[in-house]
């Protein structure tokens, strides 16, 4: 047999070093090649964490807004107004999403994003909370196609005479994932910007592992972008990803990012998380609330669910988790993060650990 690479003078071990540094550069462009987008969490993601995260660290191709809820002739309301104002997103490539499933108040809402300067915004149809679902929005909605098909259509016909883009979020389905390949095809029929696809079921919230066979078949017959959501909490992970899914062109991180705001970085072999870093981070966001929330419950109750997260990238058997949880003041609150980054060290290549059921 003739070998791969013949170059007179040259031995195995110089061939075999061409081979790696061919691989590594390959490894490179595509991580070059990758868009990178936060993902919306009700609760975290907002324009207070967008803006520490994007001066702390490597910054997002794009931030995609926890969920606006329009009501009927109302607007928004200013906790939402708030998030989306350009002032409050400088430098940021923001994409407001929207969770409704009546098309009249998609296109009232999108309207006025579209005088505040907004693109493209985003359809909720990912949300597996009980309560949303019930109403038959976010993940609910994909229970009955017949309606989401024509509710597409208005959406998009007014949206294209406004100049909006849109691109969804999705599930594979309410209670199966065999209900995704006629949701394809519904996709299929409209003028996406691009489609977010969590591979799970609404039934499998958070819990179980995402269904990547069916992930395939999005990006084999989707007729827009792919872009992929699901449990990338490492490296690891994404190097996982990537290897089966090449032709893949965007991810989106939610609770790896939270947990990890280094999770790009390492990602595109620039480093791990250093604690300096995470306690600059960490101010910006505590100072940010303290700004505009009023007395120390509202803060703590924003810091502790970050720290729900962040605190995975520690080694910590449960003591100074629980400090900063019993917290109720900001003075008791302050004292325990203090502990945390005197005391413990960052977990390097460590992550979320999600509880598997």
């Amino acid at each position: 047999m003739e070998p791969l690479l013949c170059v007179d003078g040259w031995g195995d071990y110089e061939i075999v070093g061409v081979l790696v540094r061919l691989e590594e550069s390959v490894e490179r462009k595509e991580r070059e090649s990758m868009k990178y987008y936060m993902a919306p969490m009700e609760g975290l993601t907002g324009y207070i964490y967008r803006n520490a995260y994007h001066r702390c660290f490597h910054p997002m191709d794009k931030y995609f807004t926890p969920f606006l809820s329009p009501k009927s002739n109302k607007g928004l309301s200013s906790r939402e107004l708030n998030d989306i104002l350009p002032e409050h997103n400088q430098g940021l490539f923001v994409v407001p999403q929207i969770l409704t499933n009546r098309w009249e108040d998609f296109l009232g809402t999108a309207e006025i994003l579209r005088e505040y300067g907004y693109g493209e915004v985003n359809l909720n149809l990912g949300c597996p909370s009980g309560t949303v679902v019930s109403k038959k929005k976010g993940a609910g909605f994909l229970a009955v196609p017949e309606e989401l098909n024509r509710f597409l259509e208005k959406v998009c016909s007014g949206l294209d005479t406004m100049g909006t883009e849109l691109s969804v979020k999705t599930r594979l389905g309410n209670v199966s994932e065999d209900e995704f390949y006629g949701l394809m095809e519904i996709y299929n029929q409209y003028p996406l910007k691009e489609l977010v696809v969590h591979p799970r079921i609404r039934s499998d919230y958070y819990k179980n592992v995402p269904r990547m066979k069916v992930f395939e078949y999005s990006m084999e017959s989707a007729s827009c972008p792919v872009c992929y959501s699901g449990d990338i909490f490492t490296a690891k992970d994404y190097r996982r990803l990537v290897k089966e899914s090449p032709e893949l062109r965007s991810v989106m991180l939610g609770r790896g990012l939270v947990a990890n705001p280094g999770l790009r970085e390492e990602v595109q072999g620039e480093g791990c998380l250093d604690k300096e870093r995470f306690r600059t981070f960490h101010g910006l966001i505590y100072e940010g609330y303290r700004r505009i929330m009023s007395g120390d419950r509202n803060v703590l109750f924003k810091m502790k669910e970050l720290w729900s997260l962040m605190i995975h990238m520690f080694y910590d058997e449960g003591s100074y988790a629980k400090k900063i949880k019993k917290a109720q003041r900001l003075e008791e609150y302050e004292a325990a993060v203090d502990l945390v980054l005197r005391d413990l060290e960052l977990v390097r290549g460590g992550g979320f650990q999600p509880e598997r059921h």
